[in-house]
């Protein structure tokens, strides 16, 4: 996340040394899922440099029309509701609802999150950023939590070490 990577990034016409592994993964499984990107309507909600940032950068390179959202963010779930690409990564346990989504949207859940379930093994269970149960009835695709992105952002470093690789051999 290095700032000239990140600066290469958000120019026209211009490669980042390494594309971040997350966002990467989000758009690879957009396009595998037969989400038509050009022209889309899409909302990222977050705003990290992590994730939600470049995000919100890859998706204007394939020609989407991009709102980047946040927590205080007004009027949230009308926003969502407009997004025919929905990526979730604002940190929350299931903030974005099932209602919050347009019929036939592309939901992508970033968020990995720990809520108390006395019945889990583990006295815990991982839930998304967004509501699954209720937005599966929704959404055209989603990703599921754990089990969705994660997998993605580990394919992602082991592409951005190859290129590494590939880089310095002369």
């Amino acid at each position: 996340f290095h700032p000239i990577n990140i600066g290469r990034l958000a120019q026209k016409g211009r490669e980042p040394l390494f594309v971040p592994c997350t966002p990467a993964g989000c758009i690879v499984l957009l396009k595998r899922s037969g989400a038509k990107l050009e022209g889309a309507r899409a909302v990222v909600v977050g705003r990290s440099n992590i994730v939600g940032m470049p995000a919100a950068l890859l998706l204007v390179k394939e020609n989407a029309t991009v709102t980047i959202c946040h927590s205080r963010t007004q009027d949230l779930p009308s926003v969502c509701r407009e997004a025919d690409v929905l990526i979730a990564a604002i940190g929350r346990p299931q903030m974005i609802r099932g209602d919050w989504i347009k019929p036939g949207a592309y939901v992508i859940d970033v968020g990995v999150n720990r809520v108390d379930d006395p019945e889990a093994k583990r006295g815990y269970r991982l839930v998304g950023d967004v509501a699954f149960d209720e937005a599966v009835e929704v959404a055209g695709a989603i990703t599921p939590v754990p089990g969705g992105v994660g997998p993605m952002t580990i394919a992602g470093l082991l592409q951005n070490t190859l290129r590494s690789a590939q880089r310095a051999m002369p």
